[in-house]
């Protein structure tokens, strides 16, 4: 993992974002990480994978068995 100083983030923002594009970039003031730059596409695959999770998680602990059928709910819905 690339590691920036916060001066040197603010000295070249742009080349920041660039190296934050594939990996995360380590933002570190006084030889601490305070935060993490993550480019677009990797933090748009992050939320995907817990979303994803998220929606796994909640269907394996989802008692079908007091569900209504498809047919039932599209009637109810009028589709």
């Amino acid at each position: 993992m690339d590691n920036l100083s916060i001066s040197q983030l603010k000295v070249n923002p742009s080349q920041a974002i660039i190296q934050a594009a594939d990996y995360p970039v380590a933002i570190e003031s006084r030889n601490q990480v305070k935060a993490y730059l993550v480019g677009k596409n990797l933090y748009e695959k992050i939320i995907s994978y817990i979303e994803d999770f998220i929606d796994k998680d909640a269907v394996k602990h989802t008692d079908f068995s007091k569900g209504k059928s498809f047919e039932v709910v599209a009637k109810e819905l009028g589709i």
